[in-house]
């Protein structure tokens, strides 16, 4: 009888252990198994977050089968406690293997977002408001407290005006970013590339400092309307500043009409004087008036050299000028653009 029972008991043993031993398996291998996904999916690990609730959270949302071997071995591993805070991407075919390794090494869900090459701050400012994935903390720019001068003393630079400031280009960043440290990125990048251009400028051109060619470069940036033209459109303004002939650039009036500008520029505003009417004064405006990109920051420094004084649109459609060097040939090519004008509009009418 006894010997009845031993066998039995063994027998139970054996098929716990087996039954222990297949479960085990499994769940090693649930552990290289794609994930419960058919598109990509996001899901956020707060500061803090235990390993064990994140895998129950995704276990509660049928993306993870087996989360107790999962957080298991996470343990075994000494990952469970070096998850990284953040919003993670689950593409279809991750397994929780790489999930983990993933939320170990930070590889967080980065969002982006552009900053347009002849942008003014307040545009830059409108967009990261509007963006969902960046932490907004500075005031909005109707507040009462949100005065343009104090943007670049909260970024930790005071003293310098924020136009101009920050580098147009594609920016990638984690959700939750905070709005002033983009700005701080996109400074240190537009410093980066100022202090480079000035390095190695051109030294012949009539700038005194790496703000003077900002400055500069804004207003080619805003003249420009075919890349490949920003050397010359950058050459003939060196060109006039060198002779002490007035810039009479239309983008630096524009700017300081500031809110009233309705998109008519007219001779009144030509004529009302202006720190930023460069036909009423000779030299630079006081400050950049866009955000120049860093083909025109490098255009400015090193220009195309050039005895042109004039430019107008070609008329042509593709945003190209005709370079004058006198104010004859000027005249000519601004009668053949609005003559081209003149054919357009009746050809439209035509139709």
């Amino acid at each position: 009888m006894r010997r009845i029972v031993r066998v039995v008991l063994s027998v139970i043993v054996l098929l716990v252990l087996a039954a222990a031993g297949n479960e085990i398996w499994k769940g090693l291998r649930s552990l290289d198994e794609p994930l419960n996904v058919a598109a990509p999916l996001r899901f956020k690990v707060a500061v803090g977050a235990r390993f064990a609730h994140v895998a129950t959270d995704l276990a509660a949302q049928g993306i993870v089968a087996r989360p107790r071997p999962w957080v298991l071995y996470a343990r075994w591993k000494g990952r469970a406690s070096a998850i990284k805070a953040g919003e993670y991407e689950i593409q279809p075919g991750t397994t929780p293997r790489q999930l983990l390794e993933k939320m170990v090494s930070g590889q967080v869900l980065l969002h982006s977002l552009t900053i347009v090459d002849g942008w003014r701050v307040a545009d830059l400012l409108l967009a990261i408001r509007r963006n969902p994935d960046i932490l907004s903390t500075l005031p909005a720019p109707s507040a009462p407290s949100a005065k343009p001068s104090d943007l670049m003393e909260k970024l930790g630079f005071p003293g310098l005006d924020a136009e101009g400031q920050f580098l147009p280009e594609t920016y990638r960043f984690p959700s939750g970013t905070s709005d002033v440290d983009l700005l701080r990125q996109a400074h240190a990048a537009l410093t980066r590339v100022l202090n480079t251009a000035w390095t190695e400028r051109d030294a012949t051109i009539p700038v005194r400092n790496a703000d003077e060619l900002l400055i500069m470069a804004s207003i080619v940036e805003k003249e420009s309307g075919v890349p490949e033209e920003l050397p010359k459109i950058a050459g003939l303004y060196l060109h006039r500043l060198s002779i002490g002939m007035r810039l009479q650039a239309d983008p630096t009036v524009i700017y300081g009409l500031g809110e009233s500008y309705d998109g008519d520029l007219r001779t009144v505003d030509l004529r009302t004087d202006g720190p930023y009417n460069t036909y009423t004064r000779t030299g630079l405006p006081p400050t950049a008036i866009a955000l120049p990109g860093a083909a025109a920051i490098g255009a400015t420094a090193r220009p195309e050299k050039t005895d042109a004084l004039y430019f107008v649109a070609s008329g042509r459609g593709d945003g190209s000028h005709v370079f004058s060097a006198t104010l004859e040939q000027h005249n000519a090519a601004v009668a053949r653009f609005l003559a081209r004008q003149r054919q357009r509009a009746a050809s439209e009418s035509a139709q």
